[in-house]
């Protein structure tokens, strides 16, 4: 009997002492938050721009707005002839537009401006790349397949020797 009323006597103890300090916050509080309260003027365009988590003042800003000169890059060797383009770069530059595409709307701040700009870099390296393979494909009256097969056998020749003897193969790419 005695250890009940002890145990009793311990829990409202506990609620006193849990009243004496509030370790918690109130319920209506969890949901605030640090926007904009209701007898806060609204911001303008420009200064929500400039006090966003990738505005003007950021990297997530300014990268994506200077990656816009590859895809003007890209844009501009559509009038250039097939024969002139790499495909590897290409080819780079569209494996790049796909992976950071994605990646952008997983990281945080979520970066719209960035993922569009990779979207982009993307759509010009798949023109790119199958104005090639057409190209490739015309000279040597092959299919497309065929050709792209051909070359990474060439890719694979290439780095075979460049993996046997790294000195001569930096000696000729130096002429």
């Amino acid at each position: 009997m005695s250890t009940s009323r002890t145990a009793l006597r311990l829990s409202q103890s506990s609620k006193q002492f849990a009243r004496a300090f509030p370790f918690r916050r109130p319920i209506g509080r969890r949901y605030q938050t640090t926007e904009a309260s209701p007898t806060a003027k609204p911001q303008s365009t420009a200064q929500r721009l400039w006090n966003s988590p990738i505005g003007v003042k950021t990297v997530h800003f300014w990268a994506p707005v200077m990656k816009w000169a590859l895809v003007l890059a890209g844009v501009s060797d559509f009038y250039r002839p097939a024969e002139k383009l790499s495909l590897t770069q290409n080819l780079a530059l569209t494996a790049t537009g796909a992976i950071w595409t994605r990646w952008c709307f997983i990281i945080k701040p979520r970066n719209i401006l960035l993922a569009a700009v990779n979207f982009f870099l993307g759509c010009v390296g798949v023109v790119q790349v199958t104005r090639i393979l057409r190209w490739q494909q015309s000279v040597k009256n092959g299919t497309i397949s065929e050709v792209a097969q051909q070359h990474a056998e060439g890719e694979a020749r290439t780095a075979k020797c460049i993996a046997q003897n790294p000195e001569a193969a930096a000696k000729s790419a130096l002429q």
